[in-house]
Formats: structure tokens, C-alpha cells, sequence
């Protein structure tokens, strides 16, 4: 993320027709903190820029959020599933992981990988046995920038509200978004 200079803040929020206080109100920050900040008097903290640049992109409408790219449809196991079913769904929606799921809650993942790591006479063991860690999880409303420094470290990112699985989003997801 190339980080924007005063002046940079300053004729974005002028070219949006934003005054100083609605880009504050917008970005829940004082107005006096904008003026010293376009002034050059003050390096705000990687937060507060990050949520004053969040809300000049709002404002510009230009905001993609993790609802605008999930798939609602998430194709899922059980942590008591057998590891077989888990390869057969795999196979069947030719996926390579999936998200494990317990009451819609992610608990956990597993993957072709996790599977051979187990080794052989694994098919009957539950899904628990040999799942990873769980995909991470965002809010609905999380930014597309959020979301892809989350994929750079894992496979997929889960879409929960109020803690339930609402939607998943990969790497395809934001290519698709970007094309």
C-alpha cells in the first residue's frame, strides 16, 4: 500500500467536495486532526490514515466489501464427518480444501494435503482427526485490501455475522473482482 502525503488527503477529500469535518465524521476522527494532517503538522498512526483513506474511498464509492465478492453457497464438512466423505466432496465440487463447519461456526480445514500428511487407512477417522487450522474469518463488511493481505497467507477466508458462516471468498474471488 503506497501511503498518500498530506497533500495527496488533501486534494482528494477538495476534488469529493468533502469539507474537513464531514471527512472527520466519516472517518471518526476530530476535524482539527484532518487540518493538522493536510498541514503536514502531524504523521497520523497507520489506523487513523487507514480509516480517514477508507472513507475517502466510501465517499467515492470505490469501496468493494466481503459481501460484494462471497459465495454464499459454502461448500462444507463436519468436524465428525469421516475423512472419507470429506475426499468425496472434494472430488465431487473439485475442490482442494474445504472449510470445516460445526453448526455453521469454521472450526477448522481440511485439504488433500491434510489427508496424505495422515497417511493410509485414514477414510473412516473423522475429519477432526486430520484438520488444519480454520480459515480466517471476516466480517461482511471487511475490504477487498483486508481481504487480500489475508490471502496471501491462507486459501480462503470465511465470511461470518454474528459469529455464523455466512459466505467464502478465494483468491479466484478477488481475480474475478479485479477482471
Amino acid at each position: 500500500m503506497e501511503l498518500p502525503t498530506p497533500q495527496d488527503l488533501r486534494e482528494r477529500r477538495t476534488a469529493l467536495g468533502l469539507t474537513q469535518s464531514s471527512l472527520a465524521e466519516a472517518a471518526g476522527v476530530s476535524q482539527p486532526l484532518i487540518a493538522r494532517i493536510e498541514g503536514g503538522d502531524v504523521d497520523p498512526r497507520l489506523s487513523t490514515l487507514r480509516r480517514i483513506v477508507n472513507a475517502l474511498d466510501e465517499a467515492e464509492g470505490e469501496v468493494v466489501r466481503a459481501a460484494d465478492l462471497m459465495h454464499e453457497d459454502v461448500i462444507s464438512v463436519a468436524p465428525d464427518d469421516s475423512v472419507r466423505e470429506a475426499i468425496e466432496t472434494m472430488e465431487a465440487e473439485a475442490y482442494s480444501q474445504l472449510p470445516v463447519l460445526q453448526s455453521g461456526i469454521p472450526v477448522g480445514s481440511i485439504s488433500q494435503s491434510d489427508v496424505i500428511r495422515a497417511g493410509e487407512d485414514v477414510g473412516d477417522h473423522p475429519v477432526s482427526e486430520v484438520m488444519s487450522e480454520s480459515f480466517p474469518t471476516v466480517a461482511t463488511d471487511a475490504t477487498v485490501d483486508e481481504i487480500r493481505n489475508l490471502l496471501e497467507h491462507y486459501k480462503a477466508v470465511m465470511v461470518t455475522d454474528g459469529g455464523s458462516t455466512v459466505g467464502i471468498i478465494t483468491e479466484a474471488d478477488i481475480a474475478a473482482q479485479l477482471s
